[in-house]
Protein backbone atom coordinates (compact mmCIF):
# COMPACT_ATOMS: atom_id res chain seq x y z
CA UNK A 1 0.00 0.00 0.00
CA UNK A 2 2.91 2.25 0.57
CA UNK A 3 4.65 1.45 -2.43
CA UNK A 4 1.10 2.64 -4.46
CA UNK A 5 0.69 5.95 -2.32
CA UNK A 6 4.62 6.91 -2.80
CA UNK A 7 3.86 6.19 -6.93
CA UNK A 8 0.54 8.56 -7.03
CA UNK A 9 2.58 10.97 -5.13
CA UNK A 10 4.89 11.31 -7.66
CA UNK A 11 3.10 11.26 -10.45
CA UNK A 12 1.11 13.95 -8.68
CA UNK A 13 4.67 15.72 -8.25
CA UNK A 14 5.33 15.24 -12.06
CA UNK A 15 2.10 16.96 -13.01
CA UNK A 16 2.59 19.98 -10.83
CA UNK A 17 6.90 20.26 -11.73
CA UNK A 18 5.69 19.45 -15.73
CA UNK A 19 3.37 22.43 -15.60
CA UNK A 20 2.66 22.80 -19.42
CA UNK A 21 3.55 19.04 -20.59
CA UNK A 22 0.94 17.40 -18.11
CA UNK A 23 -2.07 18.24 -20.03
CA UNK A 24 -0.69 15.90 -22.52
CA UNK A 25 1.50 13.24 -22.86
CA UNK A 26 4.19 14.95 -24.33
CA UNK A 27 7.55 12.48 -24.78
CA UNK A 28 10.50 14.25 -23.82
CA UNK A 29 13.08 15.41 -26.03
CA UNK A 30 15.79 13.98 -24.39
CA UNK A 31 16.85 13.04 -20.33
CA UNK A 32 19.47 13.82 -17.86
CA UNK A 33 21.22 11.96 -14.94
CA UNK A 34 23.48 13.55 -12.50
CA UNK A 35 25.44 12.78 -9.75
CA UNK A 36 27.03 14.63 -6.74
CA UNK A 37 29.27 14.33 -3.65
CA UNK A 38 29.28 15.20 -0.51
CA UNK A 39 27.68 17.57 1.28
CA UNK A 40 28.27 19.48 4.76
CA UNK A 41 26.26 21.22 7.37
CA UNK A 42 25.27 24.89 5.88
CA UNK A 43 27.24 24.79 2.42
CA UNK A 44 25.44 23.79 -1.22
CA UNK A 45 26.89 21.23 -3.76
CA UNK A 46 27.31 22.53 -7.09
CA UNK A 47 26.97 19.64 -9.13
CA UNK A 48 29.63 18.47 -10.81
CA UNK A 49 29.22 15.59 -13.57
CA UNK A 50 25.88 14.53 -15.47
CA UNK A 51 24.71 12.60 -19.13
CA UNK A 52 22.65 13.81 -21.40
CA UNK A 53 20.51 11.12 -23.36
CA UNK A 54 19.36 12.91 -26.87
CA UNK A 55 18.88 11.63 -30.18
CA UNK A 56 20.33 8.20 -28.85
CA UNK A 57 23.97 9.57 -27.91
CA UNK A 58 25.46 10.35 -24.46
CA UNK A 59 26.80 13.56 -24.10
CA UNK A 60 29.01 14.83 -21.09
CA UNK A 61 27.47 17.82 -19.40
CA UNK A 62 28.38 20.21 -16.56
CA UNK A 63 25.91 21.83 -14.25
CA UNK A 64 26.84 24.83 -11.79
CA UNK A 65 24.24 26.37 -9.12
CA UNK A 66 22.32 23.20 -7.94
CA UNK A 67 22.41 22.86 -4.61
CA UNK A 68 21.43 20.18 -2.09
CA UNK A 69 20.29 21.53 1.78
CA UNK A 70 20.58 18.49 3.64
CA UNK A 71 23.39 18.24 6.30
CA UNK A 72 25.51 14.84 5.92
CA UNK A 73 24.53 13.47 2.63
CA UNK A 74 27.46 11.95 1.00
CA UNK A 75 25.93 10.69 -2.32
CA UNK A 76 23.39 12.09 -4.38
CA UNK A 77 21.38 11.40 -7.61
CA UNK A 78 18.99 12.81 -9.96
CA UNK A 79 17.69 12.43 -12.60
CA UNK A 80 15.07 14.17 -15.44
CA UNK A 81 13.24 14.86 -18.46
CA UNK A 82 14.42 17.50 -21.19
CA UNK A 83 11.40 19.22 -23.33
CA UNK A 84 11.70 21.52 -26.20
CA UNK A 85 15.25 20.29 -26.91
CA UNK A 86 15.26 20.98 -30.92
CA UNK A 87 18.78 20.86 -31.39
CA UNK A 88 22.10 20.18 -29.11
CA UNK A 89 23.10 23.98 -28.51
CA UNK A 90 20.23 24.63 -27.19
CA UNK A 91 20.61 22.81 -24.16
CA UNK A 92 23.53 25.32 -23.27
CA UNK A 93 22.19 28.23 -20.65
CA UNK A 94 21.33 29.26 -17.56
CA UNK A 95 18.06 27.42 -16.42
CA UNK A 96 15.41 29.27 -13.59
CA UNK A 97 12.85 27.77 -12.01
CA UNK A 98 9.37 27.91 -13.33
CA UNK A 99 6.98 27.17 -10.72
CA UNK A 100 7.50 26.14 -7.24
CA UNK A 101 9.83 22.89 -6.28
CA UNK A 102 8.08 20.00 -5.13
CA UNK A 103 9.13 17.54 -2.47
CA UNK A 104 7.13 14.17 -2.86
CA UNK A 105 6.47 11.82 -0.08
CA UNK A 106 9.53 9.36 1.12
CA UNK A 107 11.89 12.06 0.30
CA UNK A 108 11.86 12.92 -3.16
CA UNK A 109 12.49 16.21 -4.24
CA UNK A 110 11.68 17.47 -7.65
CA UNK A 111 12.15 20.98 -9.36
CA UNK A 112 11.27 22.24 -13.04
CA UNK A 113 14.01 25.27 -14.60
CA UNK A 114 13.70 26.26 -18.06
CA UNK A 115 16.47 28.04 -19.94
CA UNK A 116 16.87 31.27 -22.44
CA UNK A 117 16.03 29.14 -25.72
CA UNK A 118 13.09 28.04 -24.08
CA UNK A 119 14.19 24.08 -23.04
CA UNK A 120 12.54 22.89 -19.91
CA UNK A 121 14.60 20.10 -17.47
CA UNK A 122 12.55 18.84 -15.00
CA UNK A 123 14.59 17.41 -12.19
CA UNK A 124 13.97 14.98 -9.42
CA UNK A 125 16.46 13.71 -6.71
CA UNK A 126 15.95 9.95 -5.67
CA UNK A 127 17.84 9.93 -2.30
CA UNK A 128 15.60 10.25 0.74
CA UNK A 129 15.38 13.26 2.42
CA UNK A 130 17.02 15.50 -0.06
CA UNK A 131 16.13 18.79 -0.97
CA UNK A 132 17.07 20.75 -4.52
CA UNK A 133 17.43 24.33 -4.11
CA UNK A 134 18.02 26.81 -6.84
CA UNK A 135 21.82 28.71 -7.25
CA UNK A 136 20.74 32.50 -6.86
CA UNK A 137 21.21 32.87 -10.61
CA UNK A 138 19.22 29.85 -11.46
CA UNK A 139 20.98 26.70 -12.26
CA UNK A 140 23.94 26.67 -15.90
CA UNK A 141 24.29 23.55 -18.05
CA UNK A 142 25.74 22.45 -20.65
CA UNK A 143 27.25 20.23 -22.82
CA UNK A 144 31.26 19.16 -22.26
CA UNK A 145 33.64 20.06 -25.49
Amino acid sequence: MRKVAMALTVAAALVVAGGAHAKGAKKPDATIQLSGGSVAAGVGLSWAKGTLSYKGKQYPITVNGLSVGDVGVTKIAASGKVYDLHKLEDFDGNYTAVGTGVTVAGGASGVAAKNQNGVRVDLFSTNKGVKFTLGASGIEMKVKE
